[in-house]
């Protein structure tokens, strides 16, 4: 199973990108975890260029089409889901591919409850499959931890919501 994870964080640093990182490490056999590399390069979403597809929103649509199931983990802003994050989905809406998709959100925040009802809300407008059980809350923030902390400390509950994702596409 290919799993498609988006950070919606841009900061080198992010504990979110050191999050997806970290899950791809720990993926168990037969789960591949790959973050989608361009939410940077994404022009703002503009409805008068679906028409003709700016290139990385083409290649956005092909790691969604080559994908089992997308991953999710974004840092909260002023209550809200990030504006890379938001603008990526954005590119999504009327994308065919996305449409049933399994998701799953990671938050290594549980203090982000705004963003992470918005996603949810935004999720579910757009038709996504939000596999409940495989969701996952960390508390993270504040303890700057490495990604091989983050494993030592979170690896058999990555790998376990990694499980009920790919059970919840297979479902």
């Amino acid at each position: 199973m290919k799993v498609l994870a988006l950070c919606g964080s841009l900061r080198r640093q992010s504990m979110n990108g050191a999050l997806l990182r970290a899950t791809a490490r720990a993926a168990p056999p037969g789960i591949e975890v790959g973050q989608f590399e361009g939410m940077d390069t994404l022009p703002l979403f503009n409805p008068d260029l679906e028409a003709q597809l700016p290139a990385p929103v083409t290649r956005l649509h092909a790691a969604i089409v080559g994908c089992d199931a997308v991953l999710i983990a974004s840092p909260e802003y002023a209550h809200g889901v990030t504006a890379v994050l938001k603008n990526s989905l954005d590119w999504l809406v009327s994308f065919e591919g996305f449409v049933g998709k399994p998701v799953a959100i990671f938050n290594a925040s549980p203090r982000s409850v705004h963003a992470d009802a918005a996603l949810r809300e935004i999720l579910t407008t757009m038709s996504a499959n939000i596999v409940a059980s495989a969701c996952l809350a960390l508390p993270l923030r504040g303890l700057n931890l490495s990604e091989d902390a983050m494993l030592l400390a979170h690896a058999a509950a990555i790998r376990a919501a990694l499980m009920r994702l790919a059970a919840g596409v297979d479902a």
